[in-house]
């Protein structure tokens, strides 16, 4: 492990220990465990588990172990890890009881690159359907899904910041609604079997991120732009540059997310990101700039006046006001840790198995 993941580690078992008390000797079930944020989650859950001695363990669902053991050795043979292998839409139940089931299987990195959009809706919605089937069945107090801003839809451009209590949908009828449609029928699903079963539900609308494990070869920006600078290439917009985002970097999230599953109120949505906004093409130059390529960018268009500037950037009140959650790693910062962890990686293969 590096220097860098340690001190990251560390960081958020300081903002995170008082919780973990909570899973001292239990079992928790976690789906998307070789994603981005899954295999956050599972360096975060190690950390606690081996510097407290919590004696808990952690079962991954995932189509493919042999893949991880090769991506991520160190967490993939530690003992208090298990793999159960399985499709999150048909998974055949592991036997005991779990205490708490994190619900990461679909998170954007996943399922966003894929064309076939059936596949992204039915993984969606029937894989949350078969988890919290399973959570009915094993003793589960608690269960975090991880949802998205997507839910939303399309970010008005008179709300900077958009809020939990936004009423606003995607749009039913273009197919590329059909990410954000299908978190919002697991956050459904999700309400429902709390409601009929007694299960803790606790929602996650994540935005964007930055950090180790990024992956750097699907439809995120930041991941993009940081992929080309490694290779030695210029970092090219294929817009006008102007969309809004922001960027919450992986150990704010883990700390996010931990709090939230722990403490966060039963069927209450909480968005999870920077409420601090940068547009793609300051972004881009940030990345080269901090890398020391400053002139390495190249913006395919240029804007349109008068033209609607695209926004995708939360409100994060209610994390702070309800659960003390801020964003502590400002985006230079996560940028030039990301940029360090993927540098120890000599060349574009070794950096895409990382991801």
């Amino acid at each position: 492990m590096t220097n860098l993941l340690t001190n990251d580690l560390n960081h958020i078992l300081a903002h995170t220990k008082t919780l973990w008390e909570e899973l001292r000797g239990q079992r928790i079930f976690i789906t998307g465990g070789t994603g981005f944020f899954g295999c956050w989650l599972l360096e975060s859950f190690i950390w606690a588990n081996d510097q407290l001695d919590l004696k808990a363990s952690a079962v991954v669902l995932t189509r493919n172990p042999d893949s991880f053991r090769q991506k991520a050795p160190h967490l993939a043979n530690h003992p208090a890890i298990q793999f159960h292998s399985g499709d999150v839409r048909s998974f055949q139940f592991p036997e005991g009881e779990f205490s708490y089931i994190i619900h990461a299987a679909t998170d954007a990195s996943s399922l966003v690159h894929q064309e076939d959009r059936l596949f992204v809706l039915d993984t969606t919605v029937q894989g949350t359907r078969r988890v919290l089937d399973f959570a009915k069945n094993c003793g589960t107090k608690k269960l975090l899904l991880t949802s998205s801003g997507a839910i939303y839809g399309q970010q008005p451009s008179d709300i900077s910041h958009i809020p939990e209590s936004y009423q606003g949908a995607p749009d039913v009828t273009s197919p590329n609604s059909v990410y954000g449609e299908g978190k919002r029928l697991a956050e459904l699903l999700s309400v429902l079997y709390a409601k009929e079963y007694g299960i803790e539900s606790k929602i996650a609308r994540c935005f964007a991120f930055v950090g180790p494990y990024l992956p750097l070869d699907q439809s995120f920006a930041i991941g993009n732009f940081i992929k080309d600078i490694l290779e030695g290439k210029t970092i090219h917009i294929k817009g006008d540059g102007t969309p809004y985002r922001s960027y919450l970097y992986a150990s704010d999230l883990m700390i996010w997310l931990w709090t939230i599953l722990f403490k966060g109120e039963s069927c209450r949505p909480y968005n999870v990101g920077s409420n601090v906004e940068i547009n793609i093409k300051d972004t881009a130059l940030a990345v080269a700039e901090i890398a020391g390529h400053p002139n390495s960018i190249t913006v395919a268009q240029e804007p349109v006046v008068g033209q609607r500037i695209a926004r995708y950037v939360p409100a994060t009140d209610r994390a702070l006001k309800e659960l003390g959650l801020k964003a502590t790693v400002d985006l230079s910062t996560g940028i030039k840790k990301t940029l360090a962890w993927y540098q120890q990686f000599t060349n574009a293969e070794s950096v895409n198995r990382r991801t």
